[in-house]
């Protein structure tokens, strides 16, 4: 049994622990198994940059940060309409001789696996992303321990804000969901947390913290996912945000939020923004657990030749959904979430 494994989209807190658990397993429940390691994501797949790796490459890689096998980000939507690069895929997989490929990733991965397996590739994904974004899973590796660091980040910022008496805008990861701002918002007690799926309205964002100095409150902590957009930016498409804040030359929603509040209130008001400290160093000790399961199920899962699936957690139970009904698809926070029906009966606001 030749199995492939690779790593692709950004790097996360488990992916070796995964990758660790998948070759573990597979050792102990399979005979004459061989693991290929395949370089750089979909990159190397494409160009056939693998090795065959041997029971010590997996060994004191359990708490490591990173990747292994290093990873690249490849647009799905290039991939779909280059015909070339998906005849490369498929003949990398035959040149390898393998008989299944290990795709460890997110939303994008997820779609480029989908695609791979429509190809009659036998697929198994894992789901990798700090924004726990994949639609069928509760959690994905990554998430929580993500969570830990930006909780530690906004936790730190509240005896300087209290110190100065500021405002403190934290700018955490979360392009186009809000589940690692909303967490990490809870857990570190932030006073106000902005999403992308609510887009906020910063005359409310700005009475928030003014009713916070009105009660006696001397700062206040706003925790800001990285995709958050006001309510008139809500009225443009993508494209016609990105060109009005490129026009107005605003880097970040934080960046114009700090220059809201600053200039509308008189208030001392910074950003802090942890970027890609959230996805380094060392998994959580829920982490190191979640990914060695994902990956001994991923091993079942390739002895009973069941492929063309994506490893997922459903209710605390470790179980598989179809690529094709997942991929493209992704899980936002609506208003009926318990997290987001938690936040707002502790008061915490979304300037709306």
């Amino acid at each position: 049994m030749r199995i492939g494994i690779l790593t692709s989209g950004g790097d996360c807190p488990g992916l070796n622990a995964t990758i660790r658990g998948v070759a573990k397993a597979c050792y102990e429940i399979m005979d004459d198994v061989q693991i290929i390691g395949i370089q750089n994501g979909y990159y190397g797949l494409i160009n056939n940059i693998a090795k065959e790796m041997v029971p010590n490459d997996f060994s004191g890689i359990l708490t490591l940060g990173g990747t292994i096998l290093g990873s690249k980000r490849q647009a799905f939507k290039m991939l779909s309409m280059d015909e070339d690069k998906i005849k490369s895929m498929k003949d990398t997989y035959k040149k390898l001789r393998l008989d299944c490929l290990l795709t460890l990733g997110g939303c994008g991965t997820h779609k480029t696996a989908n695609l791979l397996s429509a190809e009659g590739l036998n697929i198994i994904g894992l789901p990798k992303t700090i924004d726990n974004d994949i639609f069928g899973t509760d959690v994905t590796f990554g998430y929580y321990t993500a969570i830990d660091i930006a909780t530690d980040c906004i936790d730190r910022l509240h005896t300087t804000a209290a110190s100065h008496s500021r405002v403190i805008v934290c700018e955490i990861m979360g392009n186009k969901v809000g589940w690692l701002t909303i967490s990490a918002g809870i857990a570190g007690g932030a006073d106000i947390i902005l999403i992308p799926e609510k887009p906020y309205d910063i005359n409310k964002v700005i009475k928030s913290v003014t009713d916070r100095i009105e009660k006696g409150k001397s700062f206040s902590i706003i925790a800001v996912a990285e995709g958050a957009y006001d309510v008139e930016e809500a009225k443009l498409k993508k494209k016609e945000r990105a060109k009005k804040r490129e026009e107005e030359n605003i880097t970040t929603a934080t960046s114009r939020i700090v220059a809201q509040i600053q200039r509308e209130t008189g208030i001392d008001t910074r950003s802090c923004v942890p970027g890609h400290i959230l996805r380094g160093g060392s998994p959580n000790a829920y982490d190191r657990i979640l990914a060695t399961k994902l990956g001994a199920h991923a091993a079942e899962l390739i002895k009973q030749g069941l492929f063309g699936r994506t490893i997922a957690i459903v209710g605390n139970k470790i179980t598989s959904n179809r690529l094709s009904d997942i991929a493209g698809i992704m899980k936002f926070i609506d208003d009926d979430n318990q997290l987001f029906q938690t936040a707002r009966n502790i008061g915490i606001h979304f300037g709306r």
